[in-house]
């Protein structure tokens, strides 16, 4: 079966990899559709980031979605030819991790599409792949493999919005705009956020940021002050979301968040200081999020019924022989948000 295959920068090749029959408690699933994330332009652009590199050639991909072909022994949960979005995330042993409830911490968690391990944890953009029953999650019959294939990210961000508690009748902000702040926007308003505000350097992204539920848009590159109303009386917003990865802006919300409300750090940048005062003076919650567990069935559900809409994100669908251009449109901010390739 073809498969995009990642062997150093920007040297993205179409191979043939095996494809077997699934074993006990396995399935295996015709992909049909793969979206490109950031990570996979790092992989594309830089062989990694930070310090994971690409050390062997690599299959790209870790947001797909697919048809069920074959079963294996004791799979008794799903049925040929059923729609399925593809749950990369497996974290197995016994870790105080996993037996606390985060599963995303596990010791020991194989990840498809990252080089962190070596040898690499191969990745979803290929024909055909087998994977644990477990992955293979249902979607509804009629839910087009573009839409599926965004359960992964929209999971992120499903997390995301955890870490900040109960948002009904919130006020919300949301920087950076991109597919991950997009969706945050789209999960921040389904949790019952009564404003949201949403900041990027893109025009583009905020066009379509304003399309999936922001009510204010701010271009703080035209604008560099645009924030600056939100800061009065303490802050404004009780829950901030950044998901640009950018430090300088992170430092910024200590300004525009009121006491006691919550930042969430959704991207990741280069490391940043922070006024630990405010932090303190205004008691604000900061906190991490990664990955997801749970939410990743919860996106499936939400994505099914279209109570979470991400048809404003899709930009383009590509076959798998255009990978390479494909890679070049969802580098292209101005161009695209979320780019498919289809197998």
């Amino acid at each position: 079966m073809k498969a995009v295959v990642i062997h150093k920068e920007h040297d993205l090749r179409i191979e043939d990899v095996a494809v077997g029959d699934p074993g006990p408690g396995e399935v295996r699933i015709r992909v049909k559709a793969g979206g490109i994330c950031g990570s996979d332009l790092h992989y594309y652009h830089h062989a990694g980031f930070g310090t994971v590199r690409v050390r062997e050639p690599m299959i790209l991909g870790h947001e797909a979605a697919g048809e069920i072909l074959a079963l294996g022994d004791g799979v008794s949960n799903l049925t040929i030819g059923q729609r399925v979005a593809i749950n990369p995330s497996r974290p197995s042993g016994d870790c105080e991790f996993m037996r606390d409830g985060m599963r995303q911490h596990a010791m020991e968690m194989r990840f498809n599409g990252s080089a962190m391990r070596f040898p690499h944890v191969q990745g979803l953009f290929r024909q055909q792949i087998v994977v644990e029953a477990e992955q293979a999650v249902p979607v509804g019959v009629d839910t087009p493999f573009e839409e599926a294939a965004c359960c992964e990210p929209l999971a992120v961000c499903l997390h995301a919005i955890e870490q900040a508690g109960s948002l009904v009748g919130k006020r919300v902000l949301v920087t950076g705009t991109g597919t991950i702040g997009c969706l945050t926007i789209l999960a921040a308003r389904f949790a019952g956020a009564s404003e949201i505000v949403a900041t990027d350097i893109s025009s583009p992204a905020l066009e379509i940021a304003k399309a999936v539920g922001a009510d204010v848009v701010l271009n703080t590159a035209e604008q560099p002050d645009a924030l600056a109303p939100y800061a009065g009386g303490k802050g404004t917003f009780h829950a901030a979301f950044e998901c640009s990865g950018n430090g300088a802006v992170m430092a910024g919300l200590l300004n525009v968040v009121r006491p006691r409300g919550t930042i969430v750090a959704v991207g990741l940048g280069k490391e940043v200081s922070l006024p630990i005062s405010a932090i303190v003076t205004k008691e604000i919650v900061l906190r991490g999020t990664f990955r997801f567990d749970h939410e990743f069935a919860w996106a499936a559900r939400l994505i099914a019924n279209r109570r979470i809409d991400v048809r404003p994100l899709l930009t383009a669908q590509l076959p798998i022989d255009q990978a390479v251009k494909a890679f070049e449109l969802a580098s292209d901010r101005v161009k695209s948000m979320k780019v498919h390739l289809l197998f």
